[in-house]
């Protein structure tokens, strides 16, 4: 029997899942969520260098996105200074950071589907 399939339902933070796939991509799935991790796996960064490394997300999205993997555990913001300019730094917690093995597989499996049916532009190209 698989994993997944020990019960009838999962639960997990007050929601229920009909499998571990289901909450895996309640937790990072959408377009944006994956790309928000992959960014900060490296080191921690402030919001307005997330939104330079992802020119085509809206800032409404980028808050938007942050704020539920912050409320799912996967990132933490940390705010310095009590009077503006404040610095927010956002990161990956412990429980993110186990998410980049996944994230470096999505990356390898990218690059080879580009490599077998696409084909890597400079910004000139595009």
């Amino acid at each position: 029997m698989k994993t997944e399939c020990i019960g009838d339902r999962i639960k997990m933070n007050g929601k229920y899942y009909p499998c571990t796939v289901s909450l895996t991509m309640d937790l990072v799935g959408g377009k944006w969520k994956a790309v928000i991790l992959y960014h900060l796996k490296e080191e921690a960064k402030r919001y307005n260098e997330l939104r330079k490394e992802m020119p085509t997300v809206t800032e409404m999205t980028l808050s938007l996105q942050l704020k539920q993997l912050e409320k799912d555990g996967l990132v933490s913001r940390k705010v310095h200074g009590k009077k503006p300019p404040i610095k927010v730094i956002y990161s990956l917690t412990d429980f993110g950071k186990t998410f980049v093995p996944v994230l470096e597989a999505m990356t390898a499996w990218g690059n080879q589907a580009v490599e077998e049916k696409g084909e890597f532009l400079t910004l000139q190209e595009s």
